[in-house]
């Protein structure tokens, strides 16, 4: 099965194992020996997720000179970062970043395998532990994981609800939270102390060559939600941290599990097209909460509608015509590149409009005076002109650009009207969305 490329977006679908390594990189025989063992792990323990493509001033087949060729690509002062990639399924995405000479080498990695569920067999699982063996005992590190993106993200790591000042000054000084897979460098173990950390109940505990120490908390990685995992979590956490207490550290991670079940989506009709594309714009680790505030979301009805046509006052309909034209133009000019579909004047249009003013957060990133005086006037005339084209409506001009009309069927709607409420703020992008006002004069078109 082939996969997309994943990018920051595609990584934010689907839960992935995110694996994240810094250790000591020695350079005295150079950095291609430096760098061996770290790609030897690679090519011969990464079964089934092993990166094809190397990504640096271009796209290469991976092989070792592909990668020392990105390497010189991208070296600079403040250090060299190249990027692995998998393409096929399951997907994955590497950051690989070299320290600069001037600096204390060193060799560090983010890696996401996407999806997380490739990791629900132990074989796959036993392939990440053996990577993660050679480059802790080659590359000295701190501490190091491996674990469900979606999970850490709840854990507000890496500040642990330390502020900003505390945490960077701190680091990972003591074990605030495990994971699937925990890398302890030789001074979180002595501040534990080396016999306890080893006598932790978990799947493997096991001493490096280096002083550090390696715990896997269970043998698969993909069901770190399952309440058994969630026990097994809390034991381990809590023999590390006698300071903490097991039921509580248990409840707050069956309470993680519960914010990652899977919520159905039940959105309001008339919203539905807009908020089904939400989602996947917020964290993964907040969706599910997400997509159950959003089935509880209830838009007004639209109150921009007369039942009576105000009569025209306009002394010139065509001039004033001419310009709405302009004005729709203008917005379609404008936002074309972002929002093709703007060329068709469709209900999918308006759709893609919100989503687009909605996920740039739009009334917030642009001025108050662009807004009222460009943008709001522009996509009122643009507005109007779909249900112009779409239900079969007819302008009713004057001279105000808020009471201006289109009649269908019985009622008479005002898009301009519409259009200055909607942009007034990122929740009236939807209390106020282009796709409700469309579908609700659908209704009424006869």
């Amino acid at each position: 099965m082939k996969a997309p490329r994943l990018s920051i977006h595609e990584l934010n679908k689907v839960d992935c194992l995110g694996f994240t390594f810094a250790g000591a990189l020695d350079l005295r025989d150079g950095e291609k020996r430096g760098l061996a063992p770290f790609l030897d792990a690679l090519e011969t323990h990464a079964a089934g997720w092993m990166p094809t493509v190397v990504n640096a001033s271009r796209r290469r087949k991976y092989s070792r000179e592909a990668v020392w060729r990105a390497i010189e690509e991208r070296r600079a002062d403040y250090g060299t970062v190249i990027g692995l990639h998998r393409d096929d399924s399951p997907g994955v995405s590497m950051v690989l970043r070299l320290m600069p000479p001037h600096m204390e080498p060193e060799v560090s990695v983010d890696v996401d395998v996407q999806p997380l569920s490739f990791f629900a067999e132990e074989e796959a699982c036993r392939g990440v532990v053996s990577v993660a063996r050679v480059w802790a005992t080659h590359y000295p590190a701190h501490h190091a994981t491996a674990h469900s993106t979606a999970d850490r993200g709840l854990t507000d790591a890496p500040a642990f609800g330390r502020d900003d000042a505390v945490w960077k000054r701190d680091g990972f000084d003591k074990i605030y939270e495990l994971c699937w897979l925990n890398i302890f460098g030789p001074k979180l173990v002595e501040s534990v102390g080396r016999e306890r950390m080893l006598a932790t109940p978990a799947h493997l505990v096991e001493e490096l060559p280096n002083g550090s120490i390696l715990l896997v908390l269970r043998p698969t990685a993909a069901d770190f939600d399952s309440d058994e995992a969630r026990v097994a979590q809390a034991r381990a956490h809590v023999h590390l941290r006698p300071d903490l207490d097991f039921d509580t550290v248990l409840r707050t991670l069956r309470a993680r599990s519960a914010a990652l079940v899977p919520v159905e989506p039940r959105f309001h009709p008339d919203v539905a097209p807009l908020l089904s594309r939400l989602p996947d714009e917020f964290a993964i680790s907040t969706r599910q909460r997400q997509i159950a505030e959003l089935n509880a979301f209830q838009p007004p009805e639209p109150e921009e509608w007369l039942p009576v046509a105000f009569p025209s006052d306009v002394e010139n309909p065509e001039r004033l015509r001419d310009h709405y034209d302009d004005l729709s133009e203008g917005l379609v000019a404008a936002l074309h590149t972002h929002v093709p579909s703007l060329m068709d004047e469709t209900p999918e249009s308006l759709t893609d409009l919100d989503f687009y003013f909605w996920r740039e957060n739009f009334p917030k990133r642009y001025t108050r005076e662009l807004i009222d005086s460009h943008t709001a006037p522009a996509l009122g005339a643009y507005l109007g002109d779909v249900l112009v084209r779409r239900l079969g409506g007819t302008w009713v001009l004057r001279e105000k650009k808020d009471e201006s009309q289109v009649r269908v069927g019985n009622r008479v709607w005002l898009p301009f009207l519409r259009a200055r409420r909607y942009l007034e703020s990122r929740q009236s992008l939807l209390a106020y969305s282009l796709t409700q006002f469309f579908k609700v004069a659908e209704r009424h078109r006869s």
